[in-house]
């Protein structure tokens, strides 16, 4: 196998290089290493995307036609490679990633015209209506209901685990247009407008959030919330044909990029932090062979994206492929945050640990690389778990690849 790139990757590997260094200004790099976990504004974030969408870079996934990049699977590495070393954030997913390429297979023209312009300027955000309090991976069993009212629905029902419900104008959403002895086919997609009518946003607080002023799930109330019968995607009774669509780009990122720039970053943090005995982390043989241990599936990670990369550019299906990459990528970032946390011993206690600002009268407790690692860790519990646990994934590929 020749995972080597060639000159024209290269070249646009150099690119995007030149282009990231002035594209992700100094400014929020600043902010980013002042905050516990690297977090911006969500202002800052449209402003990346906005400079992303100018460039022609902000839907990579997708077609020309569309406004999008149209990378080769090659190229988005490449891009994701570069992006990560640099510190700048991926898209937010829930537009452009997600319900973007729902609308384009199974929407309405108008619906395309609409949406895909505005979702890829990020002129409106969307989030995600999918999990209940009731209906995690046995997502079939929601019951957030959607009665037919002639020219629109009545929405009725909670929706949990709603990631940035708080900043968004939209979402899309799972409900129950009808019951049904097969309970997917009583399941509709909809799109509904945050600023209706009988919608109550309320925050979930975390233990990655002490007082960082960034709170990112939330629960999502709808009380006879009126949705216009244009805004159901795809036939009704058809959504569960849609959210398996959605699904295959929820879990089909690339891992490596990322693990690969948290690693080398724990590597300097090792050599610079002591341990109880005033040696460094990385003259301890433990340490090494657990840090190596983790690198070693890295790198083994790396080689499998390159590798089903290499079959996508040929136009081959790798069909189950993407339930091994999320549940090994998510493993693997569990792994990363437990190295880290290690490293930071008793220093990760302190959880609001953002550095002031020039003149802020204080300073904070330990080494700076251990800032945000306790958030960190605590936030990633969650990856094994959304976009279908990984147990779920894990009865997914035992189907798929072993027949069982």
């Amino acid at each position: 196998m020749d995972i080597s790139f060639d000159e024209a990757d290269r070249k646009f590997q150099q690119e995007v290089r030149s282009w990231l260094e002035t594209a992700w200004p100094q400014e929020i790099r600043d902010k980013q290493a002042r905050s516990a976990q690297g977090r911006i504004s969500k202002d800052d974030i449209v402003g990346w995307q906005k400079r992303l969408a100018d460039k022609g870079w902000a839907a990579t996934n997708w077609p020309v036609e569309h406004g999008g990049a149209d990378f080769t699977p090659t190229q988005s590495y490449i891009f994701d490679l570069e992006r990560a070393r640099v510190g700048a954030p991926n898209v937010v997913p829930f537009g452009i990633t997600m319900v973007a390429p729902v609308i384009m297979k199974f929407g309405t023209d108008a619906q395309k015209t609409e949406f895909l312009p505005k979702i890829l300027n990020s002129d409106i955000w969307f989030c995600q209506g999918y999990s209940e309090p009731g209906s995690g991976s046995d997502l079939a069993s929601l019951s957030t209901k959607a009665e037919d009212k002639g020219d629109h629905y009545l929405v009725n029902g909670v929706k949990t685990w709603t990631t940035l419900a708080q900043y968004a104008d939209w979402m899309f959403c799972l409900v129950r247009t009808s019951q049904e002895e097969i309970r997917q086919l009583g399941i509709s997609f909809i799109l509904i407008d945050m600023n209706t009518p009988g919608i109550t946003v309320k925050p979930i607080i975390t233990l990655d959030e002490p007082g960082e002023g960034f709170q990112e799930i939330n629960m999502v109330y709808f009380e006879d919330v009126k949705v216009p019968k244009e805004n159901l995607v795809g036939e009704q009774g058809k959504g569960w044909t849609c959210a398996k669509y959605l699904l295959e780009f929820e879990r089909g990122n690339a891992y490596s990029p990322g693990l690969k720039g948290a690693l080398s970053h724990l590597r300097q943090f090792a050599q610079a932090e002591h341990d109880s005995n005033g040696e460094s982390f990385w003259s301890n043989p433990d340490f090494q062979r657990r840090f190596h241990d983790v690198q070693v599936q890295v790198l083994a990670m790396e080689y499998t994206e390159l590798r089903i990369l290499g079959a996508l550019a040929a136009g081959q299906n790798v069909g189950p492929e993407s339930s091994m990459l999320k549940t090994r990528g998510t493993e693997l970032q569990q792994a990363v945050t437990e190295l880290a946390i290690e490293i930071s011993g008793h220093y990760v206690a302190p959880l609001d640990q953002s550095t002031p600002f020039p003149g802020d009268n204080f300073q904070p407790v330990g080494p700076v690389d251990a800032n945000g690692t306790a958030q960190e860790y605590f936030n990633t519990r969650k990856v094994s778990i959304y976009a279908g646990s990984n147990e779920i994934q894990r009865n997914i590929m035992s189907k798929l690849v072993l027949n069982l």
